[in-house]
């Protein structure tokens, strides 16, 4: 079974002064917190809830994806 860790993660700082967290290869795999650490930890546990229920549907989670950063100077 695959676990938070073996997917690519994003924190970033999020409009209202706070951080989300989310990982790119899983749709609605996202979560906030007032920092990154909170937000993290939060991803954990949605990263938990988004994996019971392709577990329940019998639905394997979707592979990693490779993200490329890009600095438009």
């Amino acid at each position: 079974m695959k676990s938070l860790q073996d997917y690519t993660t994003v924190v970033r700082p999020d409009s209202n002064s706070t951080f989300v967290a989310y990982v790119p290869a899983i749709a609605g795999c996202h979560a906030w917190g007032a920092t990154p650490d909170e937000a993290r930890a939060e991803l954990v546990n949605v990263f938990e809830m988004i994996q019971e229920e392709y577990l329940e549907a019998g639905k394997l989670l979707p592979r990693d994806v490779e993200l490329v950063i890009a600095n438009g100077s």
